[in-house]
């Protein structure tokens, strides 16, 4: 359900500008709403509308509700290009049964940038006073202290890390009994952010240092992804498939290509790969035509990790929209695994944890229905103020296929809690 009138009537009024704007200097130093790679992306400032969903229909529920917001609105747009006019950024939760919401903010004012091009947008109830459409002062980052992530203690006080391992194993024990192909496992490490922390500067050590990632912020879920679930403008869809992981040695070259190599040529890793391609193409195909695929999986080198990539692209079939496009493909095998249902069983059973957007979707929509969404990898959930100091949930986890090793997939989170551990460090 939804928390706020499916229909409210509001105006979108967008203006070019003349310069580019710096996004990271004019987001919020506490609670920043973004969406930036390179020279793309956007900020947001303000809130006019939040939406939230829960339960198993929260991706229809919002197309839904986003379509009928999209029809009441006003829309005055001479810039004319996805992202621009009436646009709302979005997370949504991995579990049909978390008890994290889902949620869609239209922020009111959003400054947005592609390439060579830069605009404003306000966006206000249909009854609100004219637009002003003006820039915000950018502003320097401020205090950052810093934040210790640490192994998060289970409810029941047991040992996290243990817990895995022994959900490793017992993954591994089900597999060999046939019960599932494969499935995906996380754990979480926690912290705590200190009172009046500036949560741009972790924002921005992940955008300067993983530029082949979306760094984004939204409702406090912050991260840098690599994994594009899909992109859809203009009838256009793309997405990138990731599965298969080797952690990365930038001090020592000639091992970094083996691990690089030895990722190329596992067995383990191309069958775990294929797995999520064919979910991915699978999930896709009654929704879009001319669908393709990179011939082979090419290594895709992070600053923490080598993966396995594999790019698709098709032609939309019909009108639908970038988050029903969402709701077809997730959970991907790649968050999930193989068979889908199968495996999201048993991680609500070999989990102790909730994981709330980790390995959700995180993106944005505009009115025509483009978007583009990543699955929330790489990231932290940051808590509400408490006695002035918030809280971080950071998760990470891997695929477990038939021969998968407890200790090599423990190495592998520990990579890839990297981008976010380096982050939020003082």
């Amino acid at each position: 359900m939804t928390s706020t009138p499916l229909a409210p009537r509001l105006r979108a009024t967008t203006r070019p500008l003349e310069h580019t704007p710096d996004l990271l200097a004019l987001a919020d130093s506490s609670a920043p709403l973004l969406w930036t790679r390179g020279d793309r992306g956007c900020v947001g400032i303000g809130e006019t509308l939040r939406l939230t969903f829960t339960g198993a229909d929260r991706f229809s529920e919002a197309a839904a509700a986003w379509r009928r917001i999209a029809a009441a609105a006003t829309i005055d747009d001479p810039v004319r290009m996805p992202g621009s006019g009436l646009v709302a950024l979005g997370s949504f939760a991995f579990s049909d049964h978390s008890v994290a919401e889902s949620v869609f903010i239209v922020p009111r004012l959003l400054i947005a940038r592609h390439r060579g091009q830069a605009w404003i947008t306000e966006i206000t109830p249909a009854d609100a006073d004219p637009a002003q459409l003006v820039v915000p002062e950018a502003r320097e980052p401020g205090a950052w202290p810093g934040a210790e992530l640490r192994d998060r203690v289970l409810l029941d006080g047991g040992d996290s890390v243990a817990s895995y391992v022994a959900g490793v194993r017992e993954a591994g024990a089900r597999i060999a009994r046939g019960e599932f192909e494969k499935v995906v496992l996380a754990r979480q490490l926690e912290g705590t952010l200190p009172e009046a922390s500036d949560v741009r500067v972790p924002l921005k050590r992940l955008a300067d240092q993983y530029l082949d990632c979306w760094t984004f912020a939204v409702d406090g879920l912050i991260g840098a992804s690599p994994e594009t679930l899909i992109r859809s403008t203009g009838g256009a869809v793309s997405a990138r498939v990731l599965a298969g992981t080797r952690g990365r040695h930038a001090d020592d070259p000639q091992r970094d290509l083996r691990a690089r190599d030895e990722l190329l040529t596992s067995a383990k890793e191309q069958h775990e790969h294929s797995f999520a391609v064919q979910s991915v193409v699978t999930a896709l195909s009654p929704y879009v035509r001319e669908l393709h695929t990179s011939e082979e999986p090419f290594p895709l080198q992070l600053p923490n990790v080598w993966h396995l990539a594999t790019d698709l692209g098709a032609a939309l079939g019909e009108e639908s929209s970038a988050i029903e496009l969402v709701g077809a493909l997730h959970p991907t095998a790649a968050v999930a695994g193989t068979p889908t249902s199968t495996a999201v069983a048993a991680i609500a059973e070999l989990e102790p944890f909730d994981r709330g957007r980790y390995s959700g979707a995180v993106g944005w929509i505009d009115a025509a229905g483009d978007g583009e969404w990543v699955i929330a990898l790489r990231c932290a959930q940051l808590g509400d103020a408490v006695d002035g100091s918030r809280s971080i949930v950071a998760s990470a986890g891997g695929g477990i296929v038939a021969g998968s090793d407890p200790t090599h997939e423990l190495g592998e989170t520990i990579s890839k809690f990297r981008p976010i551990t380096e982050a939020f460090a003082q």
